[in-house]
């Protein structure tokens, strides 16, 4: 049974024990009441009101007393269920003490087990104190040793580079001299009474081949945006390299007209090419005070060689030797660099900007032209200057070596070439023309093959071609509307390139 109807229950019974209370007392007053009214009637209405008033009085308290008894029975049932709940309370609070006293005996036995943890760690932190430092001391020896260790290396290594280098200057000092009796056999042939000129092919053995007076235009390429600047054929070949404004090096073939490939990698104008004698690296003077030299046939960049501090106008390559390179700049040196070890060997100073040089056929000496008007020779080992000619009124422009290394080529902005003999830089010939006008202060001319023809462009787009042993213009060739800068005859006789300020090449033939 729930409480709310045991409280019910509780509250009937009390109601009937009070209704048997109130007959119980009505019976035991009736009497009383009976044997008062007889002597009282007499005094009439008087008693009769009073009895009445008493009667309701008597009511009301009834009334009252069972309001009374109807509260006692709720607070009765109310503390009834008010002991209920405070016996679940007391059940709850021993289980809760029940827990507290397990839980107590919990923590004691982990307070014992943290003592004895920390203990342990104590001990541990001990024996890690004593590995980090035995770590620190083998780690100092380590450290020492691989210091030590380094230094070894760095000293094997850099003792095996000063061999390596020191075999490569053997190497390369045998192939120079094998060279230079090479170069001494070409000039003796040279000398000799014999038409046509020396060339090499693959095998190393010697042809002669006669130089062809160029007539016709064979191809008109347009080669670059802007201008092309300097143009160079390979040895003995008939594949031209051209240079222009701020793009790649173009690789060209003069048979078809067609472009073989692209040489990226430099920055600023190109302003003169150069090539090693084997035709495995191009070398190029740029504008960017930069020297670029390509593997030409990966078409990679090898070397960037920087320490010119203004634009490098003219580059020239040893004859009989691939590592020796001169380039002069606007920063009034020439320099000397070795292209095996991709810096500079040498610098040579002088007052006047060179827009122009040429090694000799020894590879021990350098023409330059210079913006006074001078050619001046230059011992490029030591730096000293060996001659000095005033061959120009203004500015020279180009310098070329004969194939025979006895005649170089000069041309100036007072628009003369002059032929000099490169033992004594005495003239031996002066080829002029009425129409032709040099177009920049790097226009280039060349010297045939067979050291018998000259040709130089003109501002108004004609080339001329003069004999030399007759000093007289044997061809004028005209395709080309824009000024010429460059030109460049082939190793092998044809054909003649010329290349202009728009851009175009022509080859003749």
């Amino acid at each position: 049974m729930s409480q709310e109807e045991k409280a019910k229950e509780a509250i009937k019974d009390a109601l009937r024990a009070l209704r048997k209370r109130h007959l119980l007392e009505e019976g035991a007053h009736g009497p009383a009441i009976s044997a008062l009214s007889k002597p009282m009637i007499s005094q009439g209405s008087e008693w009769k009101e009073k009895t009445e008033k008493l009667e309701l009085e008597l009511q009301q308290c009834y009334k009252a007393q069972s309001r009374l008894s109807e509260q006692l029975v709720i607070e009765v049932a109310e503390s009834r269920t008010s002991k209920a709940s405070l016996q679940d309370k007391e059940l709850l609070i021993n289980d809760l003490e029940k827990d507290l006293s397990h839980t107590r005996e919990e923590c004691t036995r982990l307070q014992e087990e943290l003592a004895e943890k920390t203990k342990t760690l104590d001990l541990l932190i001990t024996e890690n104190k004593q590995v980090r430092s035995h770590l620190e001391e083998m780690t100092n020896r380590a450290q020492k040793a691989e210091s030590e260790n380094k230094m070894l290396i760095d000293r094997w290594m850099l003792q095996k580079m000063q061999d390596a280098e020191r075999l490569n200057e053997a190497n390369a000092l045998y192939e120079e001299m094998l060279a230079k009796l090479k170069a001494n056999g070409l000039e003796n042939l040279a000398r000799q009474q014999v038409d046509g000129i020396v060339r090499r092919n693959e095998d190393g053995t010697d042809h002669f081949v006669e130089s062809t007076v160029p007539s016709t235009c064979g191809h008109r390429i347009h080669a670059h945006e802007g201008g092309c600047g300097s143009i160079l054929f390979e040895y003995n070949s008939r594949t031209l390299f051209t240079g222009g404004q701020a793009g790649p090096v173009k690789m060209w073939d003069t048979n078809s007209g067609s472009q073989i490939k692209s040489l990226h990698g430099s920055l600023g104008n190109i302003l003169d090419l150069a090539i090693t004698h084997d035709n495995k690296s191009l070398i190029a003077a740029s504008s960017s005070n930069n020297l670029f030299v390509w593997d030409v046939n990966s078409g990679r960049v090898r070397h960037t060689l920087t320490g010119h501090t203004d634009k490098v106008c003219a580059v020239d390559v040893s004859k009989f030797s691939s590592r020796h390179v001169v380039s002069a700049a606007y920063d009034r040196t020439i320099k000397l660099w070795d292209l095996q070890k991709g810096y500079c060997t040498n610098t040579v100073l002088f007052t006047s900007n060179c827009n122009a040089i040429c090694l000799s056929i020894d590879g021990l000496t350098v023409f330059s032209g210079h913006m006074d008007g001078n050619l001046r020779l230059w011992d490029i080992q030591t730096g000293k200057l060996l001659s000095e000619v005033a061959g120009h009124s203004s500015a020279v422009t180009s310098v070329s070596l004969s194939r025979n290394g006895n005649m170089i080529l000069t041309s100036g902005r007072d628009n003369v070439h002059n032929l000099f003999d490169t033992r004594t830089l005495e003239i031996c010939g002066t080829l002029r023309a009425s129409g032709n006008r040099l177009a920049s202060n790097w226009s280039r001319s060349c010297i045939s093959p067979d050291d018998e023809y000259v040709a130089a462009g003109s501002a108004d787009g004609t080339v001329h071609v003069w004999s030399i042993s007759k000093g007289n213009i044997v061809t004028t060739l005209k395709e080309q509307t824009s000024p010429i800068l460059c030109c460049s005859w082939s190793g092998i006789g044809k054909p003649l390139a010329s290349a202009d300020k728009n851009g175009y090449v022509c080859t003749w033939t």
